[in-house]
């Protein structure tokens, strides 16, 4: 009688591998329809005068709408952990551009050459 061992191997797993995940057409519509009042609400708020805070307001709304189209319609928020890492490091590097650009703007001698 022959012994067999069953062996079990241990690899570790695709760093980008996730499990597959349905997402359902409602959550579709809903993320949609949240983009279309965000865009509507926009569009609204170009009609009131918030003084310096009108650009302010209208890049808050574009982030929320940007942040709702990467996790949900690009699939971020289901994705592995290094897809999610790989995301904001891309958004920190961005950041940190707009941060030296804005450096160099507010540092010049505006009216003074």
């Amino acid at each position: 009688m022959e012994h067999h061992e069953h062996h079990i191997h241990l690899t570790p797993s695709e760093p980008t591998h996730h499990e597959d995940h349905i997402v359902t057409p409602g959550v579709y519509l809903v993320i949609g329809t949240c983009l279309l009042i965000l865009t509507a609400a926009t569009a609204a708020i170009s009609y009131v005068d918030l003084g310096v805070f009108n650009a302010v307001v209208a890049l808050a709304i574009a982030c929320l709408k940007g942040s709702l189209v990467v996790l949900f319609f690009m699939h971020i928020k289901y994705s592995s952990r290094l897809t999610k890492l790989t995301v904001g490091a891309g958004f920190f590097t961005f950041l940190v551009l707009i941060t030296m650009t804005m450096t160099d703007y507010i540092s010049r001698a505006w009216g003074r050459w």
